[in-house]
């Protein structure tokens, strides 16, 4: 059941929305700000459920009409906003999905909810366009406006919203529930936790993974022998990471939590907290030649190439650069 009880680790957000409920103070329009599939339409739909449910009380119950029309993905009056273009939210998507249908009024639901996701997506025309729903919404309406970047948005809708800011989960809240909810053993669940960074449904994604231990594995690799391959393997390597059906990014944090564990064992030399004690010998190995300024450089480059992506530098050129950085500084 999509309802606030199955919220991990956003207390502040879930407590946010039921004292608003409760106080029958609904804002027209909120802002959920949080990583890629860190949970925020799981996040919206919970709250829109339990705007649109017919029981008294602050969340859904799971049991009525509505809430099984919620649950199904068929309430007329909980609307997904949906753009053809990938990786674009145009003017006419918003103009005929929002801006003409806010108008009519709820078919059923006290309330007529619109999920925005990928709201970063939105063009400038779309924004403005959105924008002027804001500035004179329907008493029953509420916008729901989901994004991965804030500042991507104009402050003008920004100032219009509430803004929640998703935080990351502590790395044993998400083990709990990957152990406890989906029944992952409690290796793979610490595993999948450490490499989360306190993203929730990116523990989810990795756990259901087929492909993350082999590329754990190679990423692992690569590491323990970076510092004697030549730039022709080097090279061969970045091929066989971008035929993985696996996302970027979360090879990126196995590297990233590798000098994480030599800059943990360099500072304390202590085994106990590391993800990877298995590989103590070359975490010791690597911690013992690598100064602390050349971890952090690491660790730098790390953050360039995840923004590199983002911004569409190939990948291929990003992924030399860093590993050539990596090498350098090993």
């Amino acid at each position: 059941m999509a309802g606030f009880s199955e919220i991990i680790g956003q207390e502040h957000i879930v407590e946010h929305f039921t004292n608003a409920i409760a106080a029958d103070k609904v804002s027209h329009a909120y802002m959920i700000h949080g990583e890629l599939g860190a949970g925020k339409e799981f996040i919206a739909k919970a709250f829109a459920m339990a705007l649109q449910c017919q029981e008294e009380g602050v969340g859904a119950c799971g049991e009525c009409h509505s809430c099984k029309q919620a649950l199904s993905g068929n309430h007329p009056d909980i609307i997904q906003v949906i753009h053809e273009k990938p990786n674009t939210i145009g003017v006419d998507d918003i103009r005929l999905q929002v801006n003409q249908d806010i108008g009519i009024k709820p078919y059923s639901g006290p309330k007529k909810i619109y999920i925005i996701g990928e709201s970063e997506k939105m063009t400038a025309q779309a924004q403005n366009a959105l924008l002027k729903t804001l500035e004179e919404p329907p008493p029953y309406g509420v916008i729901l406006i989901l994004t991965t970047n804030v500042d991507s948005l104009l402050p003008t809708i920004r100032s219009r919203c509430v803004i929640l800011h998703m935080r990351p989960v502590r790395d044993q809240r998400i083990k709990e529930y990957l152990m406890q909810d989906l029944h992952i053993p409690d290796y793979k669940a610490e595993v999948c936790a450490a490499f989360a960074r306190g993203n929730v449904g990116k523990a989810k994604s990795l756990a259901g993974s087929e492909d993350f231990e082999k590329i754990r594995e190679d990423a692992v690799t690569l590491m323990k022998y970076i510092q004697d391959m030549e730039i022709v393997e080097i090279i061969t390597a970045i091929r066989r990471i971008n035929d993985y059906n696996f996302d970027v990014n979360s090879y990126l944090d196995i590297l990233y939590i590798w000098y994480r564990d030599v800059l943990l064992f360099k500072a304390t030399k202590d085994v106990n907290h590391l993800i990877f004690k298995e590989e103590i010998q070359y975490i010791k190995k690597v911690a013992g030649r690598c100064s602390y300024e050349g971890v952090e450089n690491i660790m730098d480059a790390l953050d360039k190439a995840k923004a590199r992506l983002v911004a569409n530098v190939k990948f291929d050129l990003t992924m030399e650069l860093l590993l050539l950085t990596i090498k350098e500084n090993s």
